[in-house]
């Protein structure tokens, strides 16, 4: 059985995310939101007051990881995640809820906990897979790799502006030290570090608008699919 797999890595703030709701679409594919995985594990451990004491709890927290209810649905206004039926779109995109998912993030027994959940989504026709280590770690296989990024002072003013439309007071100097901190911490760490696949195409997003990107991923993707039959 041939599952297309398209893996979109890359840090946080440069555009994956609405790209990869976008080449699902466009593909009539199933989506992978990997980061709001991390998210909604932090956010459901933090709910059961598991999160301040993981170490202690780390069997439960694993359990806990494996039988998550998600669900991911691209429309036309973004990705709607659902956990346990609830829809925690909003919720899981704020800064605290991505502090947990840091949290999470670095626990070796929770990363392998998740990954053949992720694994698990790739599904006929084929699958799109958005996150941080989805051609490195997640999909080596994946007939087609990119490396989205762009500067972190251009995803500092999209992240602010995303959090200002979403009520929430955002100041772009903190904005900016979290996700260089971030981007350190990411690219740092021992297990499944952030980096691009060495078959990836990069693609640096900031100067181009979001069609001048998703044409160059088009593009790119036509042809490796081609040359996967």
């Amino acid at each position: 059985m041939n599952i297309h797999v398209i893996t979109i890595d890359g840090p946080s703030g440069s555009g994956k995310g609405t790209l990869a709701t976008k080449i699902a679409q466009y593909y009539h594919y199933h989506l992978l939101d990997s980061g709001a995985l991390y998210r909604l594990l932090g956010l459901s451990l933090e709910k059961r007051k598991l999160l301040e004491v993981l170490q202690d709890n780390l069997t439960e927290c694993v359990e806990i990881a494996r039988n998550l209810q998600i669900e991911f649905v691209a429309t036309e206004q973004g990705i709607r995640v659902l956990l346990d039926h609830e829809d925690v779109s909003q919720v899981i995109r704020t800064e605290e809820v991505g502090a947990f998912a840091s949290r999470v993030a670095v626990v070796p027994e929770l990363r392998d906990a998740l990954l053949q959940r992720q694994r698990d989504f790739a599904q006929l026709p084929g699958l799109i897979a958005d996150g941080r280590d989805m051609g490195t770690v997640v999909f080596p296989e994946a007939q087609a790799k990119i490396y989205l990024t762009a500067s972190a002072e251009s995803r500092a003013e999209r992240r602010v502006k995303q959090l200002q439309s979403m009520g929430e007071d955002a100041k772009i100097d903190d904005i900016l030290a979290n996700i260089q901190a971030r981007d350190k911490r990411d690219m740092e760490r021992k297990v499944a570090p952030l980096k691009p696949a060495v078959d990836a195409l990069v693609i640096d997003s900031s100067l181009l608008t979001i069609d001048e990107v998703f044409t160059q991923m088009v593009n790119y993707i036509d042809v490796q699919l081609a040359k996967a039959f």
